[in-house]
């Protein structure tokens, strides 16, 4: 083998071993490009899939606030009507107090009272009533006036027990009641 053919074999080695290492490399580069598109890729959908899954619980906590407005919005102009009925109803109660059936309605109290608690009892009542109680009550109407639509209180003369029949009260006592027939 000659010197020149030696060179020749070498250098074709050297030429074969360098489109080895060179295919080598470029089979690696393109798997390294496709591992890093696919990374890419997978981070694209994952953004998007988080970024739709954000949207929606978003969308959906917008929605739930509206409702919440909504129903706050309606409750609020429920009880405002409520509230109108009411004032109503406490009006309606005052322009009662000067009807013929009022005295009445003050007797009956009085007896109810008087059952309950007892014969002996202290009666107060609204100033405007002060003399129709004190007919009712006798000796033992109270000249003290009380801040109420109508009716009257009763207490024992001990102060113990107290039994309050003003509208005030029978309609505070009722107006869940009131509340549920006007709603």
């Amino acid at each position: 083998m000659s010197l020149e053919t030696l060179v020749e074999e070498i250098r074709r080695q050297g030429e074969a071993d360098l489109a080895a290492l060179t295919s080598g490399r470029d089979a690696e580069v393109a798997k390294i490009a496709a591992d890093r598109d696919r990374q890419i890729e997978e981070a694209r959908t994952e953004i998007s899939h988080a970024t739709e899954v954000e949207i929606a619980h978003e969308r959906a906590q917008r929605v739930a606030a509206a409702k919440l407005q909504a129903r706050k919005l309606l409750y609020e102009a429920r009880e405002q009507r409520l509230e109108g009925a009411l004032d109503e109803t406490r009006t309606l109660l005052q322009e009662y107090t000067r009807s013929a059936q009022y005295p009445a309605v003050l007797r009956r109290m009085m007896a109810a009272a008087a059952e309950s608690l007892g014969k002996q009892l202290r009666i107060s009542g609204r100033s405007e009533d002060a003399s129709l109680l004190a007919k009712v009550a006798g000796k033992g109407f109270d000249p003290t006036p009380q801040p109420i639509l109508g009716g009257l209180i009763a207490e024992t003369p001990d102060g113990e027990r107290r039994l309050n029949l003003s509208f005030d009260e029978l309609l505070r006592l009722r107006e869940d009641r009131v509340r549920e027939l006007l709603a």
